[in-house]
């Protein structure tokens, strides 16, 4: 279905844009990363496999209907005579169908128990898949702020090379003239030759930064446009750590598997009890016209299995300690992540303050330097070490503004919030009731089983 829709979305999108006037925007990264996620299409296949634990744990209330066929022949050798040679031969045929039906009456709960247990599995992959999209669409902001830095870096390390160019022809211009010495000329050329290996360092790490939006996306970047408003965040940790705290998918994960833990309590519980179950049987001699009809009742408990159900009891136990403590760590996970993603927004707010007056200051000083440069009071070695450091600050700049962007949906994703939904991208998103209501009966040969078909060919193409 993503396929299908990533399609349409490339059509439309060529069909209304001017042609060399489209720019790939932050959104458009979003829905590719969504449509051709991987990652996410394993995860709808698990929750679906889910789903279908759910159909087993119902199937297992009903009846089970079997039948047994049967056809033979037979011949056999009766010696009539004395004779060894003079022998008759008597041949035999028989045919019957037995239609048999079980179920189970009672069981302590046990069906029951079992379908929510279910149930409450499929409530906690949900979760997890929600997850699983937030770290594909935060993937997908990191890789499209990641290329714009990138080539914001190339175009720093370009004007670079351009400013010391021309401050080597005007060191090899004044060593003509005798104002300075080949040493001057000789910095010049090192620095040149630095920027310019800098300059394909910066170029490599744009050929990498497009490989990983490539991965993202599925897609090489093109024109990128620029990054739009980052989404609102709450004003202060507490009330982002409140709604982490009660909201985050792998708190609800973590709770989900408690209830389904607990219920699996209660089916080991029903291990101590009786069974009784129902059967009804059909059976007809095809032969003789014969036939025959039963029902039955059948009442059976282990008296002893070596200590096993004891045991499965006892393990059904710890799983409940396990997954009371897990949503306990849980919860202490996402606050821990929270604090980090909102400390780490902050140094990068603090850096970006700081990098804007540094870079102004680094600007007054390449000026005066240069200007001084021409009257002879600065060498040629002061204003190459005022270039570079005009181009770090600003090329901390651009990281600390990168940071800052990403940082914001870094926040969002720890509160749990990072989703195609709340972030409003408009488009078809996967819908976990669609494919769960369609098999939550366990529909065999019905209309039901036809709409299964459908999706499931949906899913296929």
């Amino acid at each position: 279905m993503r396929k299908f829709l990533k399609v349409c979305g490339f059509v439309a999108g060529f069909g209304l844009a001017p042609a060399g006037a489209w720019a790939e925007t932050l959104a458009d990264a979003l829905v590719s990363a969504y449509r051709t996620s991987h990652l996410l299409d394993q995860n709808q296949a698990v929750l679906r496999a889910a789903d279908e634990d759910a159909a087993i744990a119902l199937a297992n209330l009903r009846p089970v209907l079997s039948f047994v066929a049967q056809a033979g022949w037979r011949q056999y050798d009766q010696t009539i005579q004395a004779s060894v040679f003079s022998t008759a031969y008597n041949n035999t045929s028989s045919a019957s169908l037995d239609l048999s039906a079980q179920v189970v009456l009672w069981a302590g709960g046990r069906g029951r128990l079992s379908v929510e247990a279910a149930r409450a599995q499929v409530l906690a992959t949900r979760a997890s898949l929600v997850n699983v999209e937030q770290q594909v669409l935060l993937q997908a902001v990191s890789a499209y702020v990641n290329v714009g830095l990138q080539q914001e870096i190339v175009a720093l390390r370009q004007s670079n090379v351009r400013v010391i160019s021309q401050e080597l022809r005007a060191a090899r211009d004044r060593f003509e003239v005798g104002e300075v010495t080949q040493t001057d000329v000789a910095l010049a050329e090192a620095a040149l030759a630095a920027s310019n290996a800098n300059l394909a360092a910066a170029q490599g790490q744009l050929m990498v930064a497009r490989e990983r939006y490539k991965a993202v996306t599925d897609h090489y970047p093109g024109k990128l446009a620029g990054l739009p408003k980052t989404p609102a965040i709450p004003k202060t940790l507490d009330a982002a750590r409140t709604v982490a705290e009660r909201g985050h998918p792998i708190v609800i994960q973590a709770q989900h598997q408690v209830a389904a833990s607990d219920l699996n309590v209660k089916i080991a519980a029903t291990g101590f009890g009786p069974t009784l179950s129902g059967s009804a049987d059909l059976n007809q001699d095809l032969e003789s016209g014969y036939g025959s009809f039963g029902l039955g009742l059948q009442l059976s408990q282990t008296i002893s299995a070596g200590g096993r159900n004891a045991a499965s009891y006892r393990k059904a136990l710890a799983g409940k300690q396990a997954s009371e403590a897990g949503l306990l760590q849980s919860v202490v996970q996402v606050s821990e992540s929270l604090g980090q993603a909102w400390a780490q927004l902050a140094v990068a707010q603090a850096s970006i303050e700081a990098s804007r007056q540094q870079v102004t200051a680094a600007q007054r000083a390449f000026d005066g330097v240069r200007e001084e440069a021409k009257l002879g009071a600065r060498t040629t070695l002061d204003v190459l070490n005022a270039e570079q450091d005009l181009l770090s600050a600003r090329a901390a700049r651009l990281e600390a503004e990168a940071n800052r962007y990403v940082g914001i949906y870094q926040v969002l994703s720890a509160m749990g919030l990072l989703t195609a939904e709340h972030l409003n991208l408009g488009i078809p998103t996967f819908d976990p009731e669609a494919y769960y209501n369609t098999v939550k009966s366990a529909p065999a040969h019905s209309a039901q089983g036809k709409a299964l078909d459908r999706i499931l060919q949906k899913i296929g193409n």
